[in-house]
Order: structure tokens, then sequence, then C-alpha cells
């Protein structure tokens, strides 16, 4: 046996593992990576870890953490070759969920798994992580692409998000839930978000819809694509305005999983509504009457036009619904909360 045989020269490229993409991709990325950095980041791109100082305006310092997906949406993005939005979708299933505590996010970090990376692709995707970023004014400070050649589908790739967010321990929302009494108000979603794309895919395929089939001004495939609203800057606004005493997230679940969540045991919600009030109304009317779904599957499994719903006291519903009027999101009331009595659902459509 020779020296050769002992010692067999890998060929990385045959192999699946292409040494110049991780480099490629750090060089292509660093542009709009380095725009989300907040002053309180003290590593740059590409460090092992990442390094942070807590806010200095914040006296007793709560950290408050999260992670998320973006599920089977990114199987749209790849049937439209379009990936820059579920970038923005990743960072808002995360941030949205650490609003909910009063948490301001400070840190966000990606986890991008392929059969082999394609760096045009990864760049878009991340250039969207970037975007989605700026807006929850959160630093995207690294993350982890990985390539599992043989092991994961061809051609494909998933993404998951972890945040790290801070709230002075005086200003978290939600600990001891809502009031008997107090009002729900409902923030607008920008159509599906990131959830119930599973039945979304099931229904294109069974009604063997395209995604370039007209939907009012755009396609299919671009309403689908719509990203999620990022609700961040609007509540930490609205805080200093207003005590929000609870939050509920409306994501995977709808309204029967998400709306329990922010309440007591012995609580209930009464919920007033209907699809037309809400400005995504069109995205769930086209899911419905297409497979006559019933109501309260629909609002099972999608977030029906709803992205956020806050309690505050009835005191508040004017100084609550006035400050999010300025924002770009309708906002209504929507219910309130009250004393369950005895064997009653928590969750009562009136």
């Amino acid at each position: 046996m020779t020296s050769e045989d002992k010692n067999p020269q890998i060929d990385y490229k045959q192999s699946g593992v292409d040494v110049d993409a991780g480099h490629d991709l750090v060089q292509k990325i660093k542009p709009f990576v380095n725009k989300t950095k907040r002053p309180e980041i003290l590593s740059g791109l590409g460090s092992f870890s990442a390094l942070s100082r807590i806010p200095s305006n914040i006296k007793n310092p709560i950290l408050v953490t999260c992670t998320d997906g973006v599920g089977t949406k990114i199987e749209i993005a790849k049937a439209m070759n379009s990936y820059k939005n579920i970038g923005i979708d990743l960072v808002a299933m995360c941030v949205n969920d650490l609003i909910v505590n009063g948490a301001e996010p400070l840190l966000f970090l990606d986890y991008y798994v392929t059969d082999k990376l394609d760096v045009d692709t990864a760049s878009l995707v991340i250039e969207g992580i970037a975007q989605g970023c700026t807006i929850a004014n959160c630093s995207l400070v690294g993350g982890e692409t990985a390539e599992h050649p043989g092991s994961f589908l061809e051609d494909s790739f998933d993404l998951a998000g972890f945040s790290l967010g801070v709230v002075d321990e005086e200003e978290l929302i939600g600990i001891e839930g809502p009031k008997n009494g107090d009002l729900l108000i409902g923030i607008a979603s920008s159509g599906f978000h990131s959830n119930g794309y599973s039945l979304i895919r099931k229904v294109i395929k069974d009604y063997e819809l395209s995604l370039k089939d007209r939907f009012n001004d755009i396609t299919l495939g671009e309403m689908l694509l719509e990203p999620t609203n990022i609700y961040v800057q609007e509540i930490l606004a609205l805080k200093k305005i207003v005590q929000i005493q609870s939050m509920a997230h409306i994501t995977g679940g709808g309204f029967f999983e998400n709306i329990p969540r922010m309440l007591n045991k012995d609580q209930k919600a009464n919920i007033k509504f209907k699809f037309e009030d809400w400005p995504a109304n069109e995205n769930y009317f086209w899911i419905k009457d297409l497979t006559n779904i019933s109501e309260e599957n629909m609002l099972k499994t999608f977030n029906c036009g709803i992205g956020l719903i806050l309690a505050v006291s009835p005191e508040d519903e004017e100084s609550a619904l006035g400050a999010l009027s300025h924002s770009p999101f309708f906002s209504k009331t929507i219910g309130s909360i009250e004393e369950k009595e005895g064997n009653e659902p928590n969750l009562i459509f009136v």
C-alpha cells in the first residue's frame, strides 16, 4: 500500500462541501448585516459567539428568549423563486413573541440548513432577515449555515431563528394576566403571516391552482408571500402610554389556541369577529369560499386577519386605539374579558 493509499486526498467538491461557499456568503451579506448593529453589540460578523451589553437605561433587566421558524411557507418561496420576504417572516415570528411580554429585541441569530449551499439564495434570505431586524431594531449577530449532503432534500433548505430581548422587570406584560372587564383590541395582520401553509399548499394542489393565477392586482403567489407584520415598535411606544395587561400573538392554532394563552384559568374571552372588518379579509374569503371550510376551522387554523391581540382597561381603550391609529396597522376593539362560570369554554364568540 502506498502512502497515497494510506492518506487519500478528499475531493471536497464531490463530497458536497464547498469550502469557498461560506466565505463567499459572509462577504455577500456583510453590508446589510452590519446595518443592523445596535450600540450594545461588541462582537462582529464571523465571531464564534455574540457579545452584547444590557442597555443601560434598564434598571432591573429580565432576559426574554424565543425561537421559531416559517414552516412550509418556504415551499411557496421556492416555487416563486422569491426568497427575501421569508427572512422578514423569520424575524417577525420571533420578535412578535418577545413583544408579547413587553421585551425589546436585542439580538437575532438564524439557522439555515440545506443539502448544498446556494450563495445567491442564502444571501437573499439573510438580506430579508436583516431587513426584519432593522424594522424590529435588533442586531443580526450571526447564526449557523449548515450543509447536510445526502441527508437533506436536494435543492432545498429550512430556516429557524432565535431572538433575545430585554425588559425591565417592572414593565413585564402578561405575568398576572388581564383583569375581568378588560377590553380586547385586535391589531391587523398582513395576511396569512407564516401559519396554515400546509393546508394552503394542499388546497393549491387539490384544486389545481397556479401561483401565477391573478389575485386582485397581484398573483396568488405574491399574496401568499406577503411578509409578516412586525409589531415591536408600535407596542414599545404604546406601553409608554397605557398599561397593557396581557397580549397574544396569533400564530399556529389561530384564535382557539393562542387567545387562551393570555388568560387566567378562571377567565373567558368574549369575541366579536367578522372577516370583513379586517384589511386582509379577501385572503381568507379566498380559501373559505373555495373550500367551504367552516368559520370555526378557519379560526382554529389561521390568524383570520388579526396578528396581535392585547388587553387594556376600559379607561385606556380610547388612548390605545388613538395611539395605534398612527401606526401602519389597523386596530379595533374585538371583545372583553370576563369571569368564567362552571364548565364554560375560555373562548366564546358573541
